[in-house]
């Protein structure tokens, strides 16, 4: 589960305030950065928090 790659489609657990829970991945290291897919917001978190609220790999 740990081989993710910029530009997959993963959903979260939680649902983003827009209605939205899948994130396009934008850059994988020891941070990820993330662009919801709803309304484009931008997060970065790091890799321990990132991995736990991924739901799946689209």
């Amino acid at each position: 589960m740990n081989n993710f790659q910029v530009g997959d489609i993963i959903e979260m657990k939680k649902q983003h305030p827009c209605g939205s829970k899948n994130w396009k991945i934008t850059r994988v290291g020891v941070d990820f950065k993330f662009e919801c897919m709803g309304c484009g917001h931008v997060i970065m978190l790091e890799r321990e928090k990132a991995l736990k609220i991924i739901k799946n790999k689209i």
